[in-house]
């Protein structure tokens, strides 16, 4: 029985961590920028840790090419989404080093483009 008060005891100390962490992990995923491009560079899409799209470069050769113009912003956001969902798995990784949370594992997969099946 005090075996099991003292296993809560060190799972309420780790969730507490884990709080603390969670807000040093929002700060950092705020101030992380990362870049998509498509179409050589000719399209570009920043976006931070926290998948928010910041700014479009669109060079002005393809302004007489909407249906490309379309494709190409498409896959840079797609791009500059997958880095910060990368970026962000990252971070979360780092954050929660050595940390044996249960469901932990589950949570990362949805960080992690790589273990998610997708």
């Amino acid at each position: 029985m005090f075996k099991s008060l003292g296993n809560i005891a060190n799972l309420m100390k780790q969730a507490q961590e884990m709080k603390s962490r969670m807000g040093e992990l929002e700060g950092k995923l705020a101030e992380i920028r990362v870049k998509g491009s498509a179409g050589g560079s000719m399209v570009e899409v920043e976006a931070n840790g926290q998948q928010k799209v910041f700014s479009v470069r669109i060079d002005d050769s393809l302004l007489d090419d909407r249906e490309m113009l379309e494709d190409l912003v498409t896959a840079a956001t797609n791009d500059a989404l997958q880095k910060a969902k990368q970026a962000a798995a990252e971070q979360m990784s780092e954050i929660t080093g050595g940390m044996d949370m249960p469901g932990m594992e589950e949570i990362m997969k949805n960080f992690n483009p790589n273990t998610s099946g997708a």
